[in-house]
């Protein structure tokens, strides 16, 4: 005997069983049970999983329209197709079984009122209008102004006063400022900052010249600013060389202590005049060696000073250690071989080097001209050279060369 056939005939024999334990000596419950083997061996012989789910789906519509279970037994336990319930109920029990026809436009009232548009439906000019586009974000720019609507740190950063056509301009300055987040990066820089003493209205300014900073670890900063002030720097003294000098902070603890280092035993300093000196010029710890070294050696070699006497002018004057090399020579030599001023005069007033050099030729030539160009001290009319170069027009002709100043414009144009 085949294999299906052997399974079929060995659950008909457990059905039997059941019954007859059940419900010994009903004729109707052998039938049921003959009718369940032949349903048995009839599904034995479907031929795929398919034809399965298409017979059960078959048998669920005869049975109910809404429901796929069996019709319930009746009180002597067989299956029966008959209902005992009385009429209303019969009634009421269809009503409830029977359910309305599902088609499309009953789902189209149940979930919404009008069915999702399509993409490609045409909509009239009005709504058309309406519609708002966000900006794209440009994926590649040489400005960081097309950025700024699409970043809350580059717009907070132009609140603060920062020009971003100016930080663009400097290396990696731009692709810096995109990474950061304003909250988690750069508020606590700023109140750091805030805390070193520079002011409000000099942070857009300062973030503009060195934007940097914001990159910096603050606990490095930190560090930096308590070095200073081991070395007796005070405050005010800070807050002033970190705004005149925005990249002061970036320098490590060795950096700065081998710059004051150098500028103590290069210039022969003292501590005191050392610290003076880089208050005054705090670019001094933040600048290139090289010019000022190149700066020394001229005056030393090339306009004869002495290193008692260099000391002297650059305390006095530090910017004459950053100044070019080329007008350095140029002053000096009108000076020294044009005026006939000597070293020493050059020593008492070293100013005189950051004046313009067109400026000190115009009152020179004046005072020639009105014969009043007298620079000894030892002769009368002496004019000093802190006199020549640091006065208005206006008061150098009255109070010095004695003229109005039509006539120093008159002469002016004759030059």
């Amino acid at each position: 005997m085949p294999l299906w056939a052997r399974q079929g005939s060995r659950w008909c024999g457990l059905l039997k069983a059941a019954r007859a334990a059940e419900f010994p000596g009903s004729l109707r419950d052998r039938s049921s049970t003959a009718q369940a083997c032949r349903g048995f061996a009839s599904l034995a012989l479907l031929p795929s999983r398919n034809d399965v789910l298409l017979w059960r789906w078959q048998g669920c519509r005869h049975v109910s329209v809404g429901s796929c279970s069996p019709p319930h037994s009746a009180k002597d336990g067989s299956f029966s197709s008959e209902s005992n319930l009385p009429s209303p109920v019969k009634q009421e029990q269809a009503k409830a079984e029977t359910l309305p026809d599902l088609n499309a436009e009953i789902l189209y009232e149940d979930w919404d009122d009008i069915p999702p548009s399509s993409a490609l439906e045409e909509i009239s000019e009005e709504e058309a209008v309406q519609i708002i586009a966000e900006p794209l974000l440009p994926l590649q720019s040489s400005t960081l102004r097309d950025y700024v609507d699409h970043s809350e740190t580059l717009a907070k950063l132009v609140h603060l006063g920062v020009d971003l056509s100016q930080v663009e301009k400097r290396q990696k300055a731009g692709q810096l400022l995109l990474t950061l987040d304003f909250e988690k990066d750069i508020r606590k820089i700023l109140l750091f900052l805030k805390d070193v003493g520079v002011e409000d209205n000099q942070l857009g300014s300062f973030l503009t010249k060195n934007p940097y900073i914001l990159a910096e670890d603050l606990e490095a900063l930190e560090t930096r600013v308590a070095y200073l002030k081991s070395k007796k720097f005070g405050k005010a003294e800070i807050a002033q060389m970190v705004s005149r000098a925005p990249y002061l902070l970036l320098f490590s603890v060795e950096r700065l202590d081998n710059r004051l280092g150098f500028f103590k035993n290069e210039l022969g300093l003292s501590v005191k005049k050392t610290k003076d000196l880089v208050i005054r010029l705090p670019r001094l710890l933040t600048g290139k060696l090289e010019p000022v070294k190149e700066n020394l050696q001229v005056c030393q070699i090339e306009l004869g000073f002495q290193p008692n006497e260099i000391q002297q002018i650059v305390y006095r004057t530090p910017k004459i250690l950053t100044a070019s090399k080329k007008k350095l020579k140029q002053t000096f030599d009108y000076l020294h071989n044009i005026m006939g001023i000597p070293h020493h005069m050059l020593t008492r007033f070293p100013q005189v080097f950051n004046s313009k050099l067109l400026r000190i030729k115009e009152r020179h030539m004046f005072l020639m001209f009105l014969g009043r160009a007298q620079y000894d001290p030892a002769q009368p009319s002496y004019i000093s050279l802190d006199q020549l170069v640091s006065l208005p027009d206006e008061v150098f002709c009255t109070e010095i060369a004695k003229a109005s100043m039509q006539d120093f414009e008159k002469f002016l144009k004759t030059l």
